[in-house]
């Protein structure tokens, strides 16, 4: 099996992991264990904790003393242990902490899944900027695997989704010692403070650009934790309505929301198109105007005929949002630093967005609470307040992003 096929077994497996709970888990502790929109924002908080810091330290790690696929190893070695664990909890205090242990080991997996791969496609002199959405594509199909697996197999509200995120866990991480040995990246004689402590990548934060998308980066972390808390539990506030109880948006919402990530696998591979057409600031205004709408058109979405229309089309914006940012932003980093950095830029990419997933996790759960009455969630209005933030983003930076960033050898 060569390097590559290795390269998209593990990108695949990354995301199935996170694709058997990161949907459906808030359906579960809402409907199945009864916990608050605020206990259920603090359980996904935990990712933002956990990347406010693990990236970046595990990156440290990486670039200065462990190989990264040791350290890939181990944490996904935690990961399933602590995934395994919370399919017997019950309480939302025990919950938030056992999800806390599991993101702190999650959340750095991702970056360093990314950084595997952009370490192998340099070695094998490949341009990240093409090379890197064939690879990424993977990982959204593993995504998709697992959400309709979890719907078809009616296990959004079971905690059996926990289990079998534990097992594939565990196969991943025997799965990635079949890879060649990754070599530390070599030092240089003179090191300043920052490189002893391996935190040369925050001096990113001195060139414009980086720091605008840094900013940015934060904002969008909330915007994507917002969805990705209470997409389901909306779904699945449907089952409440006798004339939508039929309806396959309520039977099997998991494969509605996998649609998402059908559309992500068209966006991932027109990336490199895009970015040759309009450039890092094109991609990225086009990222935050699809949240704009992929919100608005949740706020108008149901079940019905012309509603599903909506919920379709909320799906593909959602495609084109992620993609453009996320996938986007880790090929600008590394065409940004150079390769003893490698592992700690793309750390700090993880704990910004981390910082705005905790805020928007939490925010988002304070917003759903005050529009909740009796038990019924006003989601319309909640969905538009989410999408005039993402517009409101999108106006911010059309303005301040300025498009002079230049390629460093990496």
């Amino acid at each position: 099996m060569n390097i590559e096929t290795r390269l998209k077994i593990i990108s695949f497996l990354q995301f199935f992991i996170w694709g058997t709970w990161l949907i459906s888990f808030s359906a579960y502790m809402i409907k199945t264990l009864g916990f608050t929109s605020i206990e259920v924002g603090f359980v996904y908080g935990n990712i933002g904790i956990a990347c406010l810091f693990m990236p970046s330290l595990v990156g440290i790690i990486a670039d200065k003393w462990v190989p990264a696929n040791y350290l890939y190893f181990t944490c996904h070695f935690i990961g399933a242990i602590s995934l395994a664990l919370a399919g017997f909890v019950t309480s939302p205090t025990l919950m938030i902490l056992i999800m806390l242990i599991h993101c702190c080991a999650f959340m750095p997996s991702i970056s360093l899944s990314y950084s595997i791969i952009f370490y192998f496609l340099a070695k094998n002199q490949k341009d990240p900027v093409s090379y890197f959405p064939k690879m990424r594509v993977y990982g959204t199909i593993g995504l998709i695997s697992a959400m309709c697996t979890i719907s078809l197999l009616k296990l959004e509200l079971s905690n059996i989704q926990l289990f079998i995120g534990a097992a594939v866990s565990l196969l991943l991480m025997l799965f990635i010692t079949t890879l060649p040995s990754i070599s530390i990246a070599q030092k240089t004689e003179k090191n300043s403070m920052l490189s002893i402590l391996g935190l040369n990548a925050l001096s990113l934060f001195k060139q414009y650009n980086m720091c605008v998308f840094f900013l940015f980066t934060l904002f969008l972390g909330a915007i994507l934790q917002i969805n990705n808390a209470f997409i389901s539990p909306f779904l699945h506030d449907f089952s409440d309505l006798t004339q939508y109880r039929a309806t396959i948006v309520v039977a099997y919402p998991g494969v509605l929301l996998s649609l998402s990530q059908v559309a992500e696998i068209f966006f991932i591979i027109c990336i490199p198109l895009f970015l040759r057409r309009y450039g890092m600031k094109g991609v990225l205004l086009i990222s935050l105007l699809a949240w704009t709408l992929r919100f608005g058109f949740l706020a108008y979405a149901d079940p019905s005929p012309f509603g599903l229309i909506l919920f379709i089309l909320s799906m593909l914006a959602y495609g084109c949002a992620f993609d453009f940012f996320n996938v986007s932003g880790s090929i600008f980093i590394e065409k940004s630093v150079t390769a003893d950095i490698r592992n700690s830029a793309q750390g700090l990419f993880m704990i910004v967005k981390g910082f705005g997933a905790y805020l928007g996790a939490v925010l988002g759960g304070v917003i759903v609470n005050i529009f909740t009455v009796n038990n019924t969630r006003d989601w319309s209005t909640i969905w538009i307040i989410f999408s005039s933030y993402a517009f409101v983003l999108f106006i911010l930076f059309l303005f301040s992003f300025k498009p002079n960033h230049k390629k460093k050898a990496a």
